[in-house]
């Protein structure tokens, strides 16, 4: 049987594995979606050199399941902070790996920070969590996390400042921003936020029954009706594409290379009527060179918040839409636009911690010719961005068509 008794019996599903030598010293600490499958993984695929010495080592696996793989991403984080073990490199002495932080405001807000701005943090900040060594993984996490406790994102000087911003429209802030939220309440949401990131999933739950039960009682149904609807999505985490057991750096990338993803943007509109964007995909699997699109992935966006002829402003509007759902994340976005364009994107990507290379796409001098704007990887060719561009276009003159026709019968 040999190495197979090291995993034969490992449950199948999500949680975290411990890998131990004979001495019973912990050599390395790992999450996962399904466990058996990605520990058989070290035993049953190449791997480089290192890894090899360390699979040599293993005498010994000890696996803790969790409800999800949120809870497994989080649990991984806490045990590694705590044993440093030798073969988890990427998050030891690391300053470029994010924590989560939650700031020391009269009303809180949820942030990612670096390592190296961790310095006088218990200055600035209530609490944080980490290192996180996946920065995607840890920014879906907040993602569900939000939707199930929605959070300030406005600075002091904002907070009741009358307009109800993007995200409350959206249900991702309590109405800080226009004063909708008391202290007393939102205190309770950090409460609950810290728990989970404590691993008290259990905590909050006991809490939250206690409060609906209050409220009933009172019979403040809405109050109640919303932490039911807390309850559900906590005992519910649709986390599937949180973390892909092909995510984890120890893994030998040479034996597996995912497809580059490209997403292009345009909007269509007739002096601001009938507004709309689009969101085509072109990708190319390892070892292609010819992008093709993905049908399957392309988004249509009805524009709500923009009014008037203002093509950046709803371009900004797509951008924090398509970025607040679990969808994969590209590696190069492209805009029919110019420098405008590339800002308003850069712009709420900046805001929301996320980075990935912006390039636009505009006429040149009298229109005989297209220019690029920003830095174009080496990776992609003009031609499959100008493809790119081209299809995004005719995907949102199509979609607009449709939705004007579909206006003038009402």
């Amino acid at each position: 049987m040999g190495m197979r008794k090291l995993y034969k019996d490992i449950p199948e599903t999500p949680g975290v594995y411990i890998m131990k030598n004979k001495y019973g010293e912990i050599l390395y600490i790992g999450k996962a979606v399904h466990l058996k499958r990605r520990v058989s993984s070290y035993f049953t695929r190449p791997h480089d050199t290192r890894i090899q010495r360390m699979v040599s080592e293993i005498a010994n696996i000890e696996t803790k399941e969790t409800d999800s793989a949120l809870e497994a991403l989080i649990l991984e984080s806490a045990l590694i902070k705590k044993y440093q073990p030798p073969f988890n490199v990427q998050e030891k002495d690391d300053k470029s790996f994010l924590y989560v932080a939650i700031t020391a405001d009269e009303f809180p807000r949820v942030l990612l920070i670096r390592g190296k701005d961790m310095q006088h943090s218990e200055k600035i900040y209530h609490y944080t969590a980490g290192p996180f060594v996946s920065a995607s993984s840890i920014r879906e996490a907040l993602r569900i996390m939000r939707k199930i406790f929605p959070w300030n994102d406005h600075v002091p000087s904002e907070i009741g400042k009358k307009k109800a911003c993007f995200n409350y429209q959206i249900r991702l802030c309590p109405g800080t921003c226009v004063g909708d939220i008391s202290k007393k309440e939102y205190k309770k949401t950090i409460k609950n936020i810290v728990l989970f990131f404590q691993g008290k999933k259990e905590k909050i739950i006991k809490n939250l029954e206690r409060e609906m039960t209050v409220d009933s009682k009172k019979m403040e149904f809405e109050k109640a009706e919303k932490i039911k609807r807390q309850l559900f999505a906590l005992q519910h985490i649709n986390d599937i594409a949180l973390i892909s057991d092909n995510s984890f750096k120890i893994q030998n990338s040479k034996f597996e290379t995912p497809a580059k993803r490209i997403e292009g943007y345009d909007i269509s509109n007739i002096s601001g009527t009938n507004s709309v964007g689009v969101m085509v995909v072109f990708s190319a699997k390892g070892g292609q060179v010819r992008y093709e699109p993905e049908k399957n992935e392309y988004r249509k966006f009805n524009i709500k918040t923009v009014e008037g002829p203002d093509d950046t402003g709803m371009l900004r509007e797509v951008i924090e839409r398509r970025f607040h759902n679990n969808w994969r994340y590209p590696d190069l976005i492209l805009v029919d636009g110019g420098t405008g364009q590339v800002n308003a994107v850069e712009g709420v990507l900046k805001k929301m911690n996320i980075h990935i290379p912006v390039i636009g796409m505009a006429k040149g001098a009298e229109r005989k010719r297209t220019d690029i704007i920003g830095k174009k990887p080496s990776w992609v060719s003009h031609e499959t961005l100008v493809r790119v561009r081209d299809e995004a276009h005719r995907f949102a003159v199509t979609f607009h068509r449709k939705v004007r026709k579909k206006h003038m019968f009402l």
